[in-house]
């Protein structure tokens, strides 16, 4: 295909007597000289309909372009998506300007990076194949990449890939470092460094930088997590078990999601050079995987237990489970593949108290040695969950398996580990079969099984579809090794009086439509046999609420002694104080993670809401079970800070008198640098509920002219609260001034509408955007909390579209907070993903910041 051919598409979209675009006819500067040896790159960054970046990779005379909406990251587990478009000519490599209105992807873009690329593999190949693997050489983005196409969905035009970042010495945390943030401007007039030729081998072979050897080598030191404890290696080991749910959790920053492979759960067991590979039961496999345990032996692990799953991948890279089945029945298992996602014991430490995230960092330290290809690390995904199992079941996958971040490993099924589903799909213990008809040989169908409670098998219907000719036939003389002359299945009915029974030995793994009302499967498919469980552990899966989602326990804790439980602290609704223990019980699931590492202050009212009240924030002598004691140095010059992280903590701080909860803009971690602006929009008289809901809402628009997105709650009282996360970057002073201007430029565009100033004198008809709250030592009330006033109002997480439908700001409180709890903290799902600098926007307002800051 020639240039001309590749650019059809890029010309017809566009009118060039109108957008000041090159149209690639003519010869035009380029940002870099392309040679033979040396090929261009460039990332521009695009204010279109929505902001993202283009990349675009010199290859085959035309500038190769994706999509990325998020733009890159040099986080590995970060995996952006990209979505392939049309060839630019490579002319567009110097291109910066605005695109007209009306033209094809109107809007704003400037040359956010550029350099030169150099493939570590045939990049036509890998064009072709979807696998592209290459070094940046650029002005932002440096080290070795990858885009990795998906599989394209019906009536989609574009095909998704992915844009990830490989592990070398380029690689930051995500959590400490944001490219797109952090380095936000045109480097069209930068000159990009002189490039030193690829060799030949670097362009072919793989890799442009010698192999980095292993960091387990004599001599390295390797950090251990903080719960890491001494510790014999255990001859066995029962592996964590994940439970079925229904939907996602509603804490979604609290998870991580993987893959859920379809294949054979396995645990490798390392000792003295010794390698085993152990099944979930306990059998040995090791003769059945030669190739895995020599694989393993060249990590060079001295004693360990490592955590995974075996899986075969098809001709699309997904895992295929009756193509296992048939590695292990034909005894060729070279295809098999193992992929590791925990790591319990590691040289002589018991790892089962340290974090999920600690044991995967530690693990994942294993592949940066370059770990045999048939030894892969299970990635995470930068994505929703309720995206990635949509991609999943997209891509024909069985679903994704969802860990807490924070969770420990213990040996059980957990609610800590989840799995989401594409379909219905489980084991069921095969009992019987039904002769064939026709010309189908071997059996007619399967007839399945699950034990109930009283340890009976229940018939729950069959399975005829999804075998092969010779999967029939090798099922028959399986059944026939085991027949039996009665029924297995307790109260079975309506079964083939002609049907053959089998004793209960062998598990079906078989996806279905629905559970009728009788406790039968229908429109179900086999997938395979599985031998790595025994049959006796087979039960009907029934899947459950994510722990986080269902309605917390509201009782109250028998070690919790309750003093004058039937005072009644608010008069208006009669609300007692057990009333409010009960009320804090309830919500605690859903109010620690606001509560979590920031210091409070609590508003204490002993005689209820008509009384005085006292507001707490540092220690006291009295006792409080669970309310901890931060660090002195956090705040020198007063006794220590509070901190309530537990449900313990929340519940006796209720017993001594607290109704209200305020927390810090920071964590303890970062005391000095706020994590996050509030901002209070507090009405003065005479303004109506209607004024506030459309105030809230120019405040928001505003912010995001400034690029930062805003979360919004009810304050519990008359306005409401707007919050801004931001990234730990900048001092107090500076994020108290820049919240200051934000207000002040809103009073001075609206001045009708809102006022810097406080004191009732000053805002009547308006209302004043306290930006106090920004300083040091300030807070604002958590969400959760319930307000000491007549009435009890709770503030509570909002979604910016349900503002308009809101009748007050103490829509909630807590005697009727029950009609919220269905939503929790979904409104806030994204906040904890919300990544974002405020350097941008301090440019945009013309905000410098004090030489004091």
């Amino acid at each position: 295909m020639t240039n001309d051919d590749s650019l059809k598409t890029y010309r017809a979209k566009r009118d060039f007597s109108v957008t000041p675009e090159p149209s690639g006819v003519a010869s035009g500067k380029t940002a870099i000289k392309s040679t033979a040896k040396v090929l261009s790159f460039v990332v521009q960054k695009h204010w279109a309909t929505r902001l993202h970046y283009d990349f675009r990779l010199e290859l085959e005379g035309t500038m190769k372009s994706w999509a990325v909406p998020k733009g890159p990251s040099f986080d590995p587990n970060d995996k952006r998506m990209a979505v392939h478009v049309e060839d630019h000519p490579i002319s567009y490599n110097s291109f910066e300007g605005e695109i007209p209105s009306g033209q094809y992807g109107a809007g704003k873009v400037i040359i956010w990076d550029k350099g030169t690329w150099i493939p570590l593999e045939d990049p036509h190949k890998g064009y072709r194949d979807g696998k592209l693997k290459f070094e940046l050489r650029g002005l932002k983005l440096k080290g070795h990449w990858a885009l990795v196409r998906m599989r394209k969905e019906e009536n989609k035009k574009q095909e998704p890939w992915l844009l990830i970042k490989e592990k070398d010495e380029y690689v930051r945390s995500s959590r400490e470092y944001s490219v797109v943030d952090e380095m936000p401007d045109s480097v069209a007039e930068l000159d990009v460094p002189d490039v030193p030729q690829p060799s030949k081998a670097s362009a072919t072979s793989g890799s442009s930088s010698p192999k980095s050897s292993s960091i387990f080598r004599k001599g390295t030191k390797t950090t251990l997590p903080d719960n890491a404890r001494k510790a014999e290696l255990p001859r066995t080991l029962t592996p964590e078990l994940a439970t079925l749910v229904d939907e996602p959790p509603v804490d979604p920053e609290e998870w991580i999601y993987e893959i859920k492979f379809d294949g054979y759960r396995m645990l490798s067991r390392i000792e003295g050079g010794e390698v085993r590979l152990i099944t979930r039961n306990g059998n040995d496999w090791s003769h059945k995987l030669p190739h895995l345990i020599k694989a393993l032996g060249k990590l060079k692990l001295k004693s360990s237990w490592l955590d995974g799953e075996i899986a075969v991948l098809d001709e699309n890279g997904i895992p295929d489970f009756q193509s296992l089945q048939n590695a292990f029945d034909s005894a060729h298992t070279e295809s098999i593949i193992y992929y590791l996602f925990d790591v319990p014991f590691y040289e002589g430490y018991d790892l089962r108290d340290a974090s999920l995230v600690e044991r995967r960092a530690l693990l994942q330290k294993l592949f940066e040695a370059h770990a045999p290809d048939e030894i892969r690390f299970s990635d995470v995904f930068d994505v929703s969950p309720a995206e990635i199992l949509d991609s999943a079941c997209r891509l024909g996958l069985e679903g994704v398996i969802g860990k807490r971040k924070t969770s420990v490993y213990v040996s059980r099924r957990s609610q800590d580990w989840i799995k989401l589903k594409c379909k219905n799909r489980q084991e069921f213990v095969i009992g019987g079969y039904t002769d064939p008809k026709g010309t189908r040989k071997g059996i007619g169908s399967l007839l399945l099984g699950y034990y109930d409670e009283d340890r009976k098998l229940r018939y729950a219907g069959n399975v005829g579809a999804g075998f092969s000719d010779k999967t029939l036939e090798d099922l028959r003389a399986r059944l026939d090794r085991i027949a039996l002359t009665d029924s297995p299945f307790v109260k079975a009915n309506g079964l083939d009086k002609n049907a053959h029974w089998v004793e209960p030995r062998l598990i079906a793994e078989v996806s279905f439509g629905e559970w009728t009302r009788g406790g039968h499967i229908r429109h179900s498919v086999f997938h395979g046999l599985r031998s790595d469980k025994k049959a006796d552990v087979i039960v009907r899966e029934k899947p459950v609420h994510p722990a986080a989602k269902s309605a917390p326990a509201s009782a109250i804790p028998k070690s919790l002694k309750v003093t004058n439980p039937d005072r009644v602290i608010d008069p208006s609704t009669g609300f007692t104080k057990v009333d409010l223990i009960r009320y804090y019980a309830l919500v605690a699931p859903l109010m620690l993670p606001h509560l979590a590492r920031r210091p409070v202050s609590l508003v204490r009212a002993p005689e209820g809401v008509s009384g005085e009240l006292f507001f707490q924030k540092h220690w006291e002598k009295e006792n409080m079970p669970g309310i901890e004691q931060l660090d002195p140095s956090l705040d020198p010059d007063h006794p220590p800070l509070l901190e309530v992280s537990t449900a313990e903590g929340l519940l006796s701080a209720v017993q001594m008198n607290v109704i209200e909860f305020h927390t810090w803009n920071a964590t303890k971690n970062v005391i000095g640098k706020p994590d996050r602006i509030a901002f209070d929009l507090d009405p003065g008289s005479g303004v109506e509920w209607a004024l506030i809901q459309e105030s809230a809402q120019l405040v928001n628009v505003f912010l995001r002219e400034l690029g930062l997105k805003s979360f919004l709650k009810t304050s519990g009282g008359k306005g409401l609260h707007i919050v801004v996360p931001i990234r730990r970057l900048r001092d107090w002073d500076t994020v108290k001034g820049f919240s200051q201007a934000i207000v002040q430029h809103l009073a001075k565009t609206i001045p009708t509408r809102f006022t810097a100033k406080s004191g009732p004198r000053n805002r009547v008809g308006k209302i004043f955007i306290d930006y106090l709250r920004n300083g040091f030592g300030a807070t604002t009330v958590s969400a959760w909390s319930v307000r000491a006033r007549p009435g009890l109002g709770v503030s509570v997480p909002l979604a910016w579209e349900e503002l308009s439908s809101l009748k007050s700001s103490t829509r909630w409180s807590a005697s009727n907070i029950h009609e919220r709890l269905d939503k929790g903290n979904d409104p806030w799902a994204d906040y904890a993903e919300t990544n974002q600098s405020i350097v941008p926007a301090m440019k945009k307002l013309g905000f410098t910041p004090s030489s004091k800051a």
